[in-house]
């Protein structure tokens, strides 16, 4: 089989499909190109986080609980650029910046820019409006090969300098995540929010222990290497850094398959791991089984990182760029 590029639609999302004989991805350039399908061709099997409640149709109306955040108002999974900052909405030079940035939220432009048997491409671009900032993505796919490659280049349009927080919002799911998956994260430090989200959470909140025994609430600990099942009932946001590597990999030994995830650990030192194991009670995440394995430039959002002198600088008229790849294992 070659490499095939194509527009198609999901539930009323322009839609860009790359195929070839190992792996497909679909993006949706109208809904923040996010990353909506990640295939595994040879068993079938979808990667990512698929919500309970679907994909919502352009115009749906925002679900119960998403509370004027328009990230989650219909969030339903996948793989998002978070962009010019990620977590919590904040204030930047007078601008208000929305929760997990403005990429995620707003239409980028796409262009087939590689359409050929043995490769394909589409470039995918958007000027930010609370920064000025463009960010150019392009997705590429090459023949017999099951790794998608990701590059990107952030632009400072200005003379002027700015700051940065720059993340991925990847949440994998089933039927891929399940109890008996590992997680493999070369990080050093787990640190957790000083308070938890839901009551659910089996972690203690504002500790800094060491990968991978965590501790948890009852006075015990937990080895977040391993992936319990939703009959977990828990639901925490855990943070991961001292990475050696930029790497990710969860496997699940039932289906002898193991996603990866390279990127750069100077760029990204920290991986945010959003853990719903059947814990996740409050609106509009109630009801989800996931896995979030998401490197960032900082687990403060722009304002904050800022303020702490640890934000990404980008000077004025430069470039900031780096590539992520993301594959499927057997074995």
């Amino acid at each position: 089989m070659t490499c095939t590029i194509s527009f198609d639609e999901r539930r009323g999302w322009r839609a860009v499909v790359l195929e070839n004989e190992r792996a497909r991805i679909v993006l949706l350039p109208d809904k923040g190109a996010e990353v909506h399908e990640l295939v595994d061709l040879a068993s079938g099997v979808d990667a990512l986080f698929k919500a309970p409640w679907g994909l919502q149709p352009p115009g749906a109306p925002p679900r119960a609980g998403s509370d004027g955040t328009e990230f989650l108002q219909n969030y339903g999974g996948g793989w998002q650029e978070l962009f010019p900052s990620a977590g919590d909405a904040c204030t930047y030079r007078g601008r208000d910046v929305p929760v997990h940035g403005e990429v995620a939220v707003r239409p980028w432009e796409v262009r087939i820019v590689g359409e050929s048997a043995e490769e394909v491409a589409a470039e995918f671009s958007i000027r930010c409006e609370t920064v000025p900032v463009s960010l150019r993505r392009t997705v590429r796919l090459r023949q017999g090969s099951p790794a998608v490659t990701v590059e990107e280049t952030a632009s400072n349009d200005s003379s002027q300098g700015v700051e940065l927080v720059w993340g991925h919002h990847l949440v994998l799911g089933p039927p891929f995540i399940e109890a008996g998956c590992t997680l493999d994260v070369p990080a050093r430090r787990i640190v957790t929010l000083p308070e938890p989200w839901e009551e659910t959470a089996r972690l203690l909140p504002g500790q800094d222990s060491s990968w991978p025994e965590a501790k948890d609430r009852s006075g015990g600990t937990v080895d977040l290497s391993q992936v319990p099942g939703p009959e977990a009932l828990s639901h925490d946001d855990v943070y991961l850094t001292g990475l050696s590597e930029g790497r990710i990999a969860v496997h699940n030994p039932r289906l002898d398959l193991r996603f990866t995830m390279g990127f750069d650990r100077e760029l990204f030192p920290w991986i945010v791991s959003w853990q719903a194991c059947g814990g996740a009670r409050a609106m509009p995440l109630a009801g989800s089984y996931a896995l979030g394995v998401e490197p960032w430039s900082s687990r403060l959002n722009l304002e904050q990182a800022a303020a702490a002198g640890v934000a990404l600088e980008l000077a004025g008229g430069s470039e900031l760029a780096t590539t992520l790849t993301v594959c499927f294992e057997q074995g």
